[in-house]
């Protein structure tokens, strides 16, 4: 049986920038995975978030969804994987359309709106029922995050794609949000492909992590396997560098104490 999400040899140069951001990518996402990709600015991520979702196309190789090419389909015959694949982005604000209320927004992938529907999803991510008839500036950093994930979860997706989705957050907010998606993730029985360039966050919640550096996959395998015993340079740098999340909690709740 395929993959749910099939990579191979995936390729994107950029012609008037130069740029050749992605190097032959390769890789597999089985159907339930919680599947991280990390790296710093500029190793390939956002490309790969493009192409994941076919926003882009690449300039060679192929993506595949469920065992459909989906990297050389027109927009037309893509319907199916704008319900089955849904993205969380990293700036909730920008996100999300500031003269609509909540209610419209968690309904627009659906189509039609659906209160019972949307108080489901805002029940979901812990938001009462009455912010559906708020507006995004009402609302925190870490609330606004909650209403792209219920606005993912609409449609019933398969797979959930969050790009760098808790890197706009205070430290205070991004345990909590981590802890909602992975709580989310075995609820739905989701497919989670999680961006980021923190491994510490990616180990929070993921079970297999790609490490891009300069628009190639250096090292996959297991999360904790990696984490515990990274067999490249730049993997180890990424780790040293990487804040231990728990422990910043601690640290700040210990300030607030004193």
């Amino acid at each position: 049986m395929s993959a749910l999400i099939e990579v191979r040899d995936l390729e994107r140069r950029y012609a008037r920038r130069d740029v050749h951001a992605l190097r032959g990518v390769s890789f597999d996402v089985e159907a339930g995975q919680r599947f991280g990709v990390v790296g710093e600015s500029g190793s390939g991520k956002s490309t790969l978030v493009r192409l994941l979702a076919a926003l882009d196309r690449p300039t060679a190789g192929t993506v595949s969804f469920q065992g459909r090419r989906i990297d050389d389909q027109p927009e037309r015959r893509l319907g199916f994987l704008r319900s089955e694949l849904q993205i969380v982005f990293q700036d909730p604000m920008g996100s999300l359309d500031p003269r609509m209320r909540i209610r419209d927004i968690v309904s627009e992938p659906l189509g039609r709106r659906d209160p019972a529907r949307v108080a489901e999803l805002l029940e979901a991510v812990g938001l009462p029922a009455d912010a559906a008839m708020r507006y995004p500036h009402q609302f925190s950093g870490g609330q606004r995050q909650r209403i792209s994930i219920a606005r993912a979860l609409a449609p019933s997706p398969r797979v959930l794609l969050a790009d760098e989705p808790v890197s706009a957050l205070d430290v205070s907010v991004r345990a909590q949000i981590l802890d909602l998606l992975a709580r989310l993730v075995a609820e739905y029985s989701l497919t989670l492909v999680f961006v980021s360039h923190d491994l510490g966050v990616v180990r929070h919640v993921c079970d297999r992590v790609a490490v891009m550096r300069r628009g190639e996959i250096v090292e996959i395998g297991d999360v904790e396997e990696v984490y515990e015993a990274p067999k490249h340079e730049y993997t180890r740098e990424l780790l040293a560098a990487a804040p231990n999340l728990r422990a910043e909690l601690a640290r700040l709740k210990g300030d607030s104490d004193a």
